[in-house]
């Protein structure tokens, strides 16, 4: 309450006594404001350094911490590390069994004895296994609340891994507990970092986000899926920025070159914001698209209102029902020849009748596809034609302003 009230009254007496930039709406002004002031709040961020280094992953029963663990590896495997788990948890039953079913999907190698009585023992042998690996993360039990055992266990553990980074784990619906939570751990191991999961859900980690700045134990990461993949390094900034409706196009573009296999995200990027894309650059779009993850949460990264989309406002089934149309989609265009790829307004009446043929769908279905493709190009030129919005989605993508385009 006290940190609502301090915010309130910054952002009032900031929007009362500050001018609006230049072409700035009093609205915008505000909401500039209120990013800033939570940017302030959460402070800078911190990166985690890639290399050799031991992880030990701590928290209360039932926040995601054995998910997030592996999801952990992940990260730390697509950057090119040699990743080893150790799954330290003996008292709930089956974590091993769910953090070994989890490695195994992701090729990753993992110690634990399901059998062990003592936690310790099993880190002391998970680091042997483990002695050529760049990260160790361990996997440490929880509890339904703050027991002494559990912060021994930690302690003793700690003594005997000597981690470089333990990792606080917290749901994002924990509300005000998450302070007492954090300092309680903190004073027992000195949480280096925190974990923030299931921020896909409706909770924000607002009372997570706060209580643990207060503690000084920066977010590190934020868990925003399911999916093993679905894990983040927190950057304050970007997430304030999608909070508030404004997009994250700097982690759209990484999710974006991360996803290609060859070529440029910026040439890519260019051919959006130009408009001038053909049906073969939109169905190699589509699948880079498709890596990037589900099409909500990409949606998700956009500006309110970009080319006629409402993100982040695209519910899950609006959102699986466009991902099914566009796979469709895809095999219509894959009984199109090279030359109506690259020329679509050449689709008349009897081509689509033979693409429909080949495809195995009703005409009309083909007929929807370019009518999607010429709803996009338009959308797209709707958007860069405004060249006060081109130059701060240029700047928020750090590529220079595209002078000369036929818009």
């Amino acid at each position: 309450m006290k940190l609502v009230l301090s915010i309130t009254k910054e952002v009032e007496r900031r929007s009362l006594e500050e001018k609006p930039p230049a072409g700035m709406s009093s609205r915008e002004h505000v909401i500039r404001i209120i990013y800033d002031e939570l940017v302030k709040i959460l402070g800078e961020g911190r990166d985690v350094t890639l290399k050799r280094h031991v992880i030990m992953m701590i928290g209360l029963y039932g926040q995601g911490k054995t998910t997030t663990t592996a999801k952990l590896a992940k990260y730390f495997q697509k950057r090119g590390l040699k990743v080893g788990l150790i799954a330290a948890d003996i008292h709930r039953p089956a974590a091993y069994d769910q953090l070994r079913q989890l490695a195994e999907k992701i090729n990753i190698p993992i110690y634990g004895n399901p059998k062990a009585n003592r936690a310790v023992a099993v880190v002391k042998n998970g680091m042997k296994q483990h002695v050529d690996a760049d990260v160790i993360i361990i996997d440490t039990a929880g509890r339904h609340s703050l027991e002494e055992d559990l912060i021994d266990e930690m302690k003793r553990i700690s003594k005997v891994a000597k981690p470089d980074e333990k990792f606080l784990v917290l749901d994002a619906a924990v509300g005000q507990q998450a302070g007492p939570q954090a300092q309680a751990f903190h004073d027992a191991v000195q949480v280096t970092g925190v974990i923030i999961t299931k921020l896909d859900g409706t909770a924000k980690g607002g009372g997570a986000l706060s209580a643990v700045s207060v503690t000084n134990a920066p977010v590190t990461f934020i868990g925003v899926g399911e999916h093993i993949d679905d894990l983040e390094k927190f950057d304050p900034p970007r997430f304030i920025s999608r909070m508030l409706g404004m997009g994250d196009l700097q982690t759209l573009l990484e999710k974006a070159q991360e996803s290609m296999e060859d070529g440029d995200a910026e040439v890519v990027a260019r051919k959006m914001m130009s408009g001038k894309f053909t049906l073969l650059d939109m169905r190699d779009q589509m699948e880079m698209l498709n890596k990037m993850g589900p099409l909500d949460k990409v949606m998700g990264m956009l500006p309110q209102g970009f080319g006629g989309f409402k993100a982040p406002g695209m519910d899950k089934q609006s959102a699986h029902e466009t991902q099914e149309r566009l796979k469709r989609f895809k095999v219509i265009m894959s009984s199109m020849t090279h030359y109506e790829l690259e020329n679509p307004k050449e689709i008349k009446s009897s081509r689509i009748k033979r693409i429909s043929r080949g495809a195995g769908v009703d005409q009309k279905e083909v007929r929807s596809l370019l009518k999607y493709y010429n709803m996009s190009q338009k959308a797209v030129k709707g958007l860069t034609s405004n060249r006060r919005m081109r130059k701060k989605l240029m700047k928020q993508l750090q590529m220079p302003e595209m002078d000369g385009l036929d818009m």
